[in-house]
């Protein structure tokens, strides 16, 4: 063999050693959990819950009752409330869209079937949420201009007409509270920038559309009345683009206003992950000191949409953790428990389904029962781990990261017990090993989620660092015991 073809292969034999030193580098990372950096409280997470109808696709409120969980037989409505909603703390309440009954006179919003507030009650108890965030998706049709609850505007804007509209509003939260409904949260209009009339695409389900100084000047008149009813209430505004909305900059300039309001909340609709860490600057300049969060997180699988089912379960967990690591986010909120199974948005939407009484086409989910329900496992593993293992009012910790990692994701947080918790994730393609400094020695056990598995028990570790090798398309979370 000649020296040539001998220093060849000696070259060779170096290069792929480099190639795989490097490849070896590129599936680990190190980390460090500063025990004594506290940052956010995490208060825990929401949901939205479908208690009316709606078309499918979003197309219409039809008369017919198809509601959660007025559609369940009482043993799958037990096993709603303890297997799915158990852990959650808020649960997104509708109105003029999943509650859109009428009084007389069209000024007031009230259950529109019999039972439907006690159902919701009967939710928030046996689930042990703490209450409800309730937004308008339109007011009553007599302040509509439309005079119904598709699209339009509030019908006038002078002073008499907006004391009259925000008295309007303390009488339909009195109603709810009458029904036994606990209110954490509140919020005048989910989406303010959608419904008008010359959006007639929009205009399918309930909306009301703002123009800035309108959404502006009802606000300033409502939230005072809102906060003297519900002194501790949690107001959130635009439920639509936070403090970005030019609305948001008029309540900035009012300081009494401002001082009321708690938190701006933006709707993200399937977004990548990525875009908390990319877009950072978007979603955290302007807060004035206010939290900031996504109240509305889901997928659209329509025709020509960019969101693929085999994306979203790696994706939707790191949308948590990157809202609350890199904007600091006490809440987040995924879009809708359950959806009916013949609905086509119910892939994207729900953490599950549910085959109403009605529904006597069996082509989805053939063994799906009328009255029974079932999980949505690329929406529901994504969450179940954080619902079981981050306890309300967990604070979160500070990780540094030797490099932030799109695809290799970390938070870590202390319960309200002292106990130390941590989730990562992995959709890099490869096994990816997490080296974690944990702060004290500390004994982990792992819990281990996939799109096919849930709370898979890994083997308990006892020391100060944590070493985890985590396969693709997985997340771990470790436990302090």
């Amino acid at each position: 063999m000649s020296r040539y073809i001998v220093l060849r292969r000696i070259v060779y034999v170096l290069l792929m050693s480099l190639s795989l030193t490097a490849v070896s580098w590129a599936q680990q990372g190190e980390y460090k959990i500063h025990l004594d950096q506290p940052q956010q409280k995490i208060l825990g997470l929401g949901f939205e819950i479908q208690s009316d109808s709606i078309g499918t696709n979003n197309h219409g409120m039809p008369n017919d009752i198809v509601a959660i969980p007025h559609d369940l037989i009482p043993s799958e409505r037990e096993r709603f409330y303890h297997d799915m909603l158990h852990g959650f703390r808020y649960s997104r309440l509708a109105l003029g869209l999943y509650l859109r009954g009428l009084d007389a006179d069209q000024k007031h919003i009230i259950e529109r079937y019999p039972g439907q507030m006690k159902d919701l009650r009967e939710m928030m108890t046996e689930s042990g949420i703490e209450g409800f965030d309730v937004e308008y998706w339109s007011p009553a049709p007599y302040w509509k201009s439309t005079h119904k609850y598709e699209g339009g505007t509030i019908r006038a804007n002078d002073p008499e007409f907006i004391n009259a509209f925000t008295d309007s509003i303390i009488d339909d939260l009195k109603y709810l509270q009458s029904n036994g409904l606990r209110i954490s949260m509140w919020a005048l209009q989910n989406e303010p920038a959608i419904g008008h009339l010359d959006q007639p695409s929009q205009l399918n389900y309930a909306s009301c559309y703002y123009s800035t100084q309108d959404y502006f000047d009802v606000m300033k008149v409502a939230v005072p009345k809102v906060r003297a009813l519900l002194p501790t209430v949690h107001i959130h505004a635009n439920s639509w683009m936070g403090q970005s909305d030019p609305s948001s900059a008029l309540i900035r300039r009012d300081p009494a206003l401002l001082q009321q309001i708690d938190a701006w909340t933006w709707h993200q609709i399937g977004h990548n992950s990525n875009d908390q860490i990319t877009k950072q600057t978007l979603y955290t300049a302007n807060a004035a000191g206010k939290s900031v969060y996504q109240n509305e997180f889901e997928y659209d699988y329509f025709p020509h949409s960019p969101h693929k089912v085999e994306d979203a379960f790696i994706n939707t967990a790191q949308s948590i953790m990157n809202w609350m690591v890199f904007e600091n986010s006490p809440t987040w909120f995924w879009l809708h428990a359950m959806k009916p199974v013949a609905n086509s948005e119910a892939k994207g939407y729900g953490l599950g389904f549910w085959r109403p009484a009605s529904d006597t086409n069996f082509a989805k989910e053939p063994t799906l029962k009328p009255g029974h329900w079932e999980y949505n496992p690329s929406n529901w593993n994504a969450i179940a781990g954080f619902l079981r293992h981050m306890p309300w009012d967990s604070i979160r910790l500070t990780v540094d990261e030797d490099t932030v990692r799109k695809d290799n994701r970390i938070m870590a947080w202390k319960t309200p017990q002292g106990k130390l918790g941590i989730v990562l994730t992995n959709r890099s393609g490869a096994p990816f090993t997490f080296d974690v400094a944990l702060g004290r020695t500390a004994k982990m056990q792992g819990f281990q989620y996939t799109v096919t598995q849930l709370d898979k028990h890994l083997d308990s570790r006892k020391a100060d660092r944590l070493q985890v090798t985590v396969p693709d398309q997985t997340i771990e979370f470790w436990i302090e015991q």
